[in-house]
């Protein structure tokens, strides 16, 4: 598995050799980077690390704006912020935008910004792009898939059964991934659970320690009231099945993680962002999926189920 994701991660560094041009002839350029959530998310700042990276030795403009959609998901307050974040393209010009996740994509890019001139590069969207009609002639990216079914082949080792369940935050995000692990990947899930506050998360954590025999944790961010320490306790205390996670932040209460890597999303992003400020459109530019990942396990909810071994290559959370 090592190997593989070597090999992976090479062939994603090729796919945008670094540019040709001199950094000099990017001065006077803009690019807008805009977050669907909010600084010191750990998913958001891992984008926008890639996208300080690639562009921190060209004379690019970036400009940053976080429309905080995590904390804040009415659909009123939503629709708002995506109207300011329109204001600020007007008074800032960008000659790129790059869209993360799918909220920035679904009330800014699509109903003012899809099939006009200005170009857009989104990264982070869950599994299906087309739902937004991209790519088009001013939009392409990158899909954001996560590595369920190596997650789901690393439970299994443990797991008593083959029965599957599901918890997350009651939010979009996480209600199209789970649609699309059934359509796409095929995973029939024997209970889905969505949890608004941290209470009701915890009654819907304890039923499916008696009603499956694994269960993926997609993300508890977005739930009200979550207390990281609190959870922590409780789950240690009341495990019973191999839990796999995919962001690296839920690993505190999940056996097992395979977890993406977001600055890939940022770096390849602000690559295609350089080419189509080269004069490549983004039509030329073909859609891409993530294909980087990291292997957790979690040593202390291992020793509570008695699981000792973690598999290969695997990183040690403690």
């Amino acid at each position: 598995m090592h190997n593989l994701w070597r090999k992976i991660i090479f062939s994603f560094l090729v796919i945008f050799p670094m540019t040709t041009m001199a950094a000099e002839n990017y001065a006077g350029k803009k690019i807008l980077f805009i977050d669907s959530y909010h600084a010191g998310f750990e998913w958001s700042d891992g984008i926008a690390q890639g996208v300080r990276g690639v562009l921190e030795k060209t004379a690019v403009e970036l400009k940053v704006v976080h429309m905080d959609t995590k904390r804040n998901a009415s659909e009123a307050f939503i629709k708002s912020a995506a109207l300011k974040v329109k204001a600020v393209i007007e008074e800032f010009k960008p000659d790129v935008v790059i869209a993360s996740d799918d909220n920035a994509c679904k009330y800014l890019i699509v109903p003012y910004y899809k099939n006009t001139d200005l170009p857009v590069v989104f990264c982070a969207v869950n599994w299906d792009a087309a739902v937004y009609g991209f790519p088009c002639k001013n939009v392409t990216g990158m899909v954001e898939v996560a590595l369920i079914p190596e997650i789901i082949k690393n439970l299994k080792k443990y797991a008593k059964g083959n029965s599957i369940g599901f918890i997350a935050a009651d939010r979009l995000s996480a209600k199209k991934e789970y649609q699309y692990h059934r359509e796409i990947l095929n995973i029939d899930y024997t209970q889905a659970y969505f949890a608004k506050n941290y209470q009701e998360w915890k009654r819907m954590f304890l039923k499916l320690q008696d009603e499956v025999d694994m269960a993926i944790m997609l993300n508890h961010v977005g739930i009200t009231d979550w207390n990281d320490r609190q959870a922590q306790t409780f789950v240690e205390n009341h495990t019973k099945i191999p839990m796999g996670a995919r962001n690296g932040w839920d690993m505190s209460f999940s056996l097992i993680g395979v977890v993406n890597i977001p600055d890939e999303q940022g770096t390849w992003a602000t690559h295609a962002a350089l080419k189509i400020l080269e004069g490549v459109p983004p039509s030329k530019i073909p859609l891409t999926r993530n294909k980087q990942g990291k292997l957790f396990f979690n040593l202390r909810i291992g020793k509570k189920l008695g699981i000792t071994t973690p598999p290969p290559f695997a990183t040690i959370s403690d």
